[in-house]
């Protein structure tokens, strides 16, 4: 029967370490090869088999040399941008100030770039906006909108459209900026998920007239009393993404009851959920009988 490995000291318990680390903690070299020890870089060891790319991200950390930092979508990911659905970061993106070369190591995808990186917790990454912009050689026109318009969001907005209009004009010739410059025509501000980006372009390709994201509705007083996800100002329309059960019961009657007020105010509001997004003839046909007024 084989022994269960000797428990790790608290201060390795629950963080990638070096192997040099790991000597000042007088562990063995039979102890750094057991089973409950993953080996994502070559000097790391990070406790369980399997890691998420935070951890991955910190186990490199242990070992980044200080002109190195983390690019393209590790660097979207570990800021919290929208990424593309069942996204799995397999490899990091690592980049390497010039005249470095472009870092070389299992698990690793290098690139050289000069970019100055800002800190998040605890790791050197590129800026959300230029993580943005390197993801155009990656991910799709689509995810690059979405991921665009989680810059421009409504609350806590990351970068300004100007800002990011400025960027993609300093890349001329980079790879991707066909898409960036194409994504920057599409974005929109003031958003608030992913959703509500990919049901608008898909009814604004439709054919139908643009609506204003999370635009203010009035009761006949003056006063807000709700933010549409997709207004159709001019024909008191409003179109609504419904996530349906990722949201808490207060979240839910809360939302019932703001759909009750806009239409108490002459609004039509068309709720859509997956169901019907996987249905667009369907959703085409209701926005179109609303916006006829049927």
């Amino acid at each position: 029967m084989s022994r269960q490995p000797a428990p790790l000291p608290p201060g390795l318990r629950d963080r990638p370490f070096t192997t040099a680390e790991a000597r000042e903690f007088a562990l063995t070299d039979r102890r750094l090869r057991a089973l409950d020890l993953g080996r994502p870089f070559h000097g790391v060891r990070a406790p369980g088999t399997q890691v998420t790319l935070d951890q991955l991200a910190h186990a490199y950390a242990a070992r980044m040399p200080r002109h190195e930092l983390f690019t393209h979508t590790t660097a979207a990911a570990i800021h919290g941008l929208r990424m593309p659905r069942n996204f799995v970061e397999l490899q990091l993106h690592v980049s390497a100030a010039p005249p470095h070369p472009a870092p070389r190591s299992r698990g690793v995808i290098g690139h050289q770039s000069a970019l100055v990186p800002t800190i998040v917790g605890g790791l050197r990454v590129a800026r959300p906006v230029d993580a943005w912009a390197q993801c155009a050689g990656i991910l799709s026109l689509d995810e690059l909108i979405v991921m665009g318009d989680g810059l421009l969001k409504r609350h806590s907005p990351i970068a300004t459209l100007g800002e990011i209009e400025s960027l993609v004009a300093a890349l001329s010739g980079a790879r991707g900026v066909v898409n960036l410059r194409e994504a920057v025509l599409l974005m929109r501000s003031r958003t608030d998920s992913a959703m509500e980006t990919i049901l608008r372009l898909l009814i604004v390709r439709a054919g139908f007239p643009e609506p204003e994201v999370n635009g203010p509705i009035r009761n006949n007083f003056g006063a807000v009393i709700a933010h549409g996800d997709l207004v159709f100002r001019a024909q008191k329309v409003v179109v609504e993404y419904d996530g349906g059960g990722h949201r808490e019961e207060r979240q839910y009657f809360r939302d019932i009851y703001r759909l009750d007020d806009i239409m108490e105010e002459g609004w039509r509001a068309i709720r859509v959920d997956k169901f019907l997004l996987a249905r667009p003839a369907t959703l085409f046909a209701k926005l179109h009988r609303a916006l006829e007024g049927g």
